[in-house]
């Protein structure tokens, strides 16, 4: 579902320039004036002994034709601000950024001069969720436009009359000097001495000044992860900024992962892996989230939102399909807004029974995921209940047909399972039957029956006949026979390789197997310990 939210707006856009050509040597300065295109200017980079440059959103340009020379360096250094521990300057009553390199003693030998830009109006795109009252976190790669969007934040929250304190570690948020910058609006702004302090910074914010919201950037240790939590769990609205390109990259970080509520492994029980598909050991969501939303920010008009990162965190963990809400500006300017969920709920045409075939699995004639006036497919919900759900998962692949693997029985469009878990009749099973839900039974855990299923529910012609998988196949019957009492079975004669598939199925399966005969009737036996 595409939803325009908003008309297209007029920006306005300050960046002081002026002020950041003043602090570069006057050939430098000239050089960018000739150059124009204001507009799409990022950065200027200065090296020792190289050409410098000149970023834009589009290209690099060289600025002179000679090297930077220590003199060029030093002319920069004294026209901006102090140096503070990480290596940031800036100039007085702005938000361009100046960011040093130094070398073994400390001498600053390079230069990366960022243009800082306040961009009045760009908080269109996700002000309903700003205004929610809820901890928002801004996921994105460096210089995409988070710290943009926090500055925005914090000034339309202030002129709704909210107590604001920004908690500005390296003055980019409100500029540098004492006195904030204008586009921070009424927010009030905490400087933080060194970067390693900032930790400290927001705790104290919450303790003396009764903030309603605390705005952070680049949250990056895990001291201030901690703090984060512990301001959010004092009911105070925090809204944040991280690197990160996604939040499946969030949950790989050992530092920040707690912000969504971090990961540790849990051991299920035999009745929950069984209904899962999946081993005993998983990875679980250690506790609720830092962040009641979370916004990947891939590039200034795009932005994926998360508005339930305990549901999105759980998602990935369970490998399950994530669908959040994508949020862009079309070429009008109008925000529009694809919300995540586009499977329709509707269960018309559903089975009402099930029917139970021993040649393979139950099929309800009725159930059919091809739409018959247009030969349309239609997305189905699986809910596996014993079943390898990356097996189901490849199976589909394979086929190129769109399942939905969920965990919730009420949202289920079909239940599969396998044999000897149909004869149990679990809660789950019964479960369906009473909904009417159609439950599908295979005779074994593999790729080939789960393709062979699938293709009969799309209605698609598929050569089912491949040698491999119906040697797979009938050794999982022959593992099923050997557990249920028989004390041998003995195989197909088959090629080595696959043999060697069916000794570690068997070994799988805790069975004995050996190999016997000469080629080409060689085959395997299984037995019990």
């Amino acid at each position: 579902m595409t939803i325009p939210v908003a008309t297209a707006i007029q920006y306005k856009i300050t960046d002081d320039l002026d002020a950041l050509l003043t602090v570069f040597p006057p050939e430098i300065s000239n050089r960018l004036r000739e150059f124009g295109d204001e507009g799409n200017f990022i950065e200027i980079v200065m090296d020792l002994g190289r050409y410098p440059e000149a970023r834009y959103v589009d290209s690099d340009r060289v600025l002179l034709d000679r090297e930077i020379t220590e003199q060029d360096i030093t002319y920069v250094v004294q026209r901006v601000g102090q140096f503070t521990d990480d290596n940031r300057a800036g100039i007085t009553r702005t938000l361009h950024r100046i960011s040093a390199i130094r070398n073994r003693q400390g001498k600053v030998v390079g230069l990366t001069c960022r243009v800082g830009r306040a961009v009045y109006g760009t908080i269109d795109i996700i002000q309903d969720i700003v205004t929610s009252g809820k901890s928002i976190l801004l996921l994105g790669r460096p210089g995409v436009g988070k710290t943009t969007l926090l500055r925005e934040a914090a000034r339309v929250l202030a002129d709704q009359g909210k107590r604001v304190v920004i908690v500005d570690t390296s003055n980019e948020i409100g500029g540098d000097g004492d006195i904030p910058h204008p586009a921070v609006g009424r927010a009030r702004r905490m400087q933080v001495r060194k970067p390693s302090e900032q930790h400290e910074v927001m705790i104290e914010a919450v303790e003396n000044h009764m903030p309603e919201v605390i705005i952070i950037d680049e949250i990056g240790r895990e001291l201030e992860a901690e703090a984060a939590r512990t301001i959010a769990e004092r009911g105070v609205q925090l809204i944040g900024t991280a690197h990160g390109r996604t939040l499946a990259n969030l949950l790989l970080n050992p530092t920040l992962s707690d912000l969504v509520g971090g990961i540790e492994s849990v051991t299920l029980s035999d009745e929950e892996a069984r209904r899962r598909g999946t081993q005993k050991s998983v990875l679980e969501r250690r506790s609720p989230p830092t962040f009641d939303v979370l916004i990947e920010i891939v590039d200034r008009q795009h932005l994926i939102v998360h508005h339930d990162v305990s549901k999105a965190v759980d998602a990935i963990l369970r490998d399950r399909p994530l669908r959040p809400e994508t949020r862009y500006r079309n070429e009008e300017g109008k925000v529009i807004v694809e919300k995540g969920d586009l499977l329709k709920k509707d269960r018309s045409g559903l089975p009402k029974r099930t029917r139970y075939e021993p040649g393979g699995y139950a099929v309800n004639d009725s159930m059919s995921a091809r739409d018959e006036r247009n030969g349309a497919v239609r997305p189905i919900r699986v809910f596996p209940y014993g079943v390898g759900q990356n097996r189901l998962r490849s199976a589909a692949q394979n086929l190129g047909v769109p399942i939905e693997i969920i965990n919730d029985l009420r949202r289920a469009s079909a239940v599969i399972t396998l044999k000897n878990y149909y004869r149990k009749r679990p809660q789950p099973i019964g479960d369906a039957e009473e909904r009417g839900i159609p439950v599908y039974v295979l005779r074994s855990n593999t790729v080939h029956q789960m393709e062979t299923l699938l293709a009969d529910i799309f209605a698609l012609k598929v050569d089912t006949a491949d040698p491999v998988s119906i040697a797979i196949d009938e050794t999982m019957q022959g593992v099923e026979k050997v557990l249920s009492g028989a004390p041998v079975v003995e195989l197909s004669p088959q090629p080595p390789d696959v043999r060697r598939m069916q000794h570690k199925l068997a070994r799988e399966a805790n069975l004995i197997s050996h190999s016997y005969g000469r080629e080409p009737n060689r085959r395997v036996r299984l037995y019990r310990e």
